[in-house]
């Protein structure tokens, strides 16, 4: 079995009846939206909402015939449970996010949500993070290079703008911003390094989540069984 696809069906069993669910972005993501919504037009699942975390994910919301349960944030007064994938996973839970851009929307809803469960194949698991994807970090386009150069000067390594291959110039975030892909020259404490880049101005979010705001790593394996790091 695909690892992402166990790792998404072990998801479901978080998921109850009346659920505001914050839906995820990415690949990983968007396999536990498609077993969702089996499970939903099946019947076996009721009275349950939708938040997503980026365009791309409503747009499959839709596609899948669940439109009538998007909801947006104003239209909710809690997320019960946000399901989201990760690149990488250290052994404290602390997370990069952010390979798809759609970091800022995707920290909103998981950190509101009551419990945020994290999906992933046991491919996204490193020892520590950065490892081999570099930190994404939203930043207000007419501040990037102010940005870069005060996170190289302060912590080192290389932090370059995000460029499209489909397009030319750099990714527009759905929130109309760029992304600087940032590779510290130190080693960063994940949890310190999240709250000290976003008091940079011009920082929008920064893709490190900290383990202490993750309920549950669901890791899928290459044999279809899944391990959970609570």
């Amino acid at each position: 079995m695909d690892p992402k696809l166990a790792a998404a069906r072990a998801a479901l069993r978080y998921v109850r009846d009346g659920y505001v669910i914050g839906v995820g972005s990415g690949s990983t993501a968007l396999t536990f939206l498609a077993e969702l919504a089996k499970v939903i037009t099946s019947g076996s699942l009721t009275n349950v909402r939708l938040v997503a975390t980026s365009t791309e994910t409503e747009y499959e919301i839709v596609k899948l015939g669940l439109g009538d349960l998007l909801r947006y944030p104003w239209q909710v007064n809690a997320i019960d449970v946000a399901i989201d994938g990760a690149d990488e996973v250290d052994p404290g839970k602390n997370l990069i996010k952010g390979g798809g851009g759609a970091l800022t929307r995707e920290k909103i809803i998981d950190y509101w949500a009551r419990e945020f469960i994290v999906i992933v194949d046991e491919t996204k698991l490193v020892g520590k993070i950065p490892s081999t994807h570099p930190i994404p970090i939203e930043v207000i386009p007419y501040a990037w290079p102010i940005v870069k150069a005060r996170l190289e000067g302060k912590y080192g390594g290389s932090a370059v703008l995000r460029y499209s291959p489909g397009k030319r110039g750099p990714v527009v975030t759905d929130n109309g911003n760029f992304i600087i892909d940032y590779r510290p020259g130190v080693t960063l404490n994940p949890t310190e390094g999240e709250v000290d880049i976003k008091l940079i101005p011009g920082v929008v979010e920064v893709g490190l989540f900290s383990g202490s705001r993750v309920s549950r790593v669901i890791v899928g394996r290459a044999d279809g069984t899944v391990t959970e790091i609570a």
